[in-house]
C-alpha cells in the first residue's frame, strides 16, 4: 500500500483532499496543528509544528511516507502576502522535503500558487509566462518550487508543483470575496464591492483537491496549472450569488477601490491539467456556487442555534 503523507490537512484544501486519497487506496497520514471535528474515516491525525524542524523530522522517521503532498503554509487573509511568515514557510518545506527524501520517499506534489506569475501578462501558462511575482508570498513560493525542481533533479526523487488559482467553496475563510459577500445577503446586510471588472479563474475547492491528487498520482513532473481555465468578471460571480439569495438591492458595486496592482485579466492554461495530468473539473461554477451557499446557508443556521441554545450548568 502506498503510504501519504498530507500537510495542512484541517485546512481550506486539505480537508477536501482526504476522501479521496483514502478512496485510491492510499495510507493517509495527516498533519496539522489542529485536527477537524468531522469524522473522516481511516485517517491517522499527526499534531505537528511544521516549523519545528525536530517534530519535521520525527514525523517523517515514524511514517516514511512514499508519497507527500505539502499543502500547509501561512494564509492568513490581507497578511500572508507581504508577512515574513512566508520566509519561515520556506525553510519548513525545504526541512520537510529533505526529511521525506532521507526516509525513502519517492513522489511528491506540494502547492504554489498563480501569484508567481508576471501578472501584466494576463493569461498565464507554464511553458510560456514568465514568473516574475510581485509580493513576498509569490517570490518565497516560485524560490521554493526552484529549489524542490532542482533537489528533485540531483536525488531522483520525481517532484510537480500545483500552481493554485482562486477559488472558493465550503470553509473557506469568511473574509474571502465570495463567502463574504453570501454571508452579507444571508444576513440581509449590505454587500460593498468593487466595480467587480476584473476577470479571474476560479474552481471549487472540491475541484482543486481532487485536481492535486490526480496531479499526485500521475507521473508528471514540474509545474501545472490548478485552475479551470475558464474567464469570469466578479461582477458576475457577485450578481449570479445575489440573484440566487434575492439580494440584488444589497449589492453595491464600486463602493470599494480596488488596488492598483490588480490585473484586468488573470486566467490559467490548464492543457497540461487536462491532457497531461487528464484531469477536468466536476462543478462549473453554477453547480460550484449552489453547493457554497448551501454551506453557508446551514453554518449559519449552526451558529445562530448554539448563540440560542441555553447555558446548562
Amino acid at each position: 500500500m502506498k503510504r501519504i503523507l498530507l500537510t495542512g490537512a484541517a485546512g481550506f484544501i486539505g480537508r477536501h483532499c482526504l476522501p479521496r486519497l483514502t478512496a485510491m487506496g492510499y495510507e493517509v497520514h495527516a498533519a496539522d496543528l489542529a485536527i477537524p471535528n468531522e469524522n473522516f474515516k481511516n485517517i491517522n491525525w499527526h499534531l505537528v509544528d511544521l516549523l519545528n524542524p525536530d517534530e519535521t523530522s520525527d514525523l517523517l522517521a515514524r511514517i516514511q511516507p512514499s508519497h507527500l503532498l505539502h499543502l500547509a503554509w501561512y494564509t492568513a487573509p490581507g497578511n500572508y502576502w507581504a508577512s515574513p511568515e512566508n520566509l519561515h514557510w520556506v525553510q519548513a518545506s525545504l526541512d520537510l522535503i529533505r526529511a521525506f527524501h532521507r526516509h525513502g520517499g519517492r513522489r511528491v506534489v506540494a502547492a504554489g500558487t498563480c501569484a508567481e506569475y508576471d501578472w501584466k501578462y494576463g493569461y498565464c501558462s507554464e511553458e510560456v509566462t514568465p514568473r516574475q511575482p510581485a509580493t513576498l508570498y509569490g517570490m518565497c513560493k516560485n524560490s521554493l518550487q526552484n529549489l524542490i525542481q532542482a533537489f528533485a533533479k540531483e536525488t531522483g526523487i520525481n517532484a510537480a508543483w500545483g500552481h493554485v488559482f482562486f477559488l472558493y467553496g465550503p470553509h473557506e475563510h469568511p473574509q474571502r470575496l465570495i463567502p463574504s459577500v453570501i454571508c452579507r445577503l444571508l444576513r440581509r446586510e449590505t454587500a460593498p464591492c468593487t466595480n467587480g471588472r476584473q476577470i479571474r479563474d476560479f474552481l471549487y475547492v472540491e475541484d482543486v483537491a481532487a485536481a492535486l491528487v490526480a496531479l499526485l498520482a500521475s507521473d508528471v513532473s514540474g509545474p501545472v496549472n490548478i485552475a479551470s481555465g475558464q474567464p469570469v468578471a466578479l461582477k458576475n460571480i457577485i450578481k449570479e450569488i445575489a440573484i440566487r439569495l434575492n439580494g440584488a438591492d444589497l449589492i453595491r458595486l464600486g463602493a470599494l477601490t480596488r488596488s492598483p496592482e490588480e490585473p484586468e485579466l488573470l486566467v490559467a492554461d490548464v492543457r497540461r491539467l487536462s491532457w497531461e495530468v487528464g484531469w477536468s473539473p466536476q462543478y462549473d461554477l453554477s453547480q460550484g456556487l449552489e453547493r457554497t451557499i448551501k454551506w453557508w446557508h446551514e453554518y449559519l443556521d449552526r451558529e445562530d442555534q448554539d448563540q440560542q441554545s441555553p447555558i446548562r450548568g
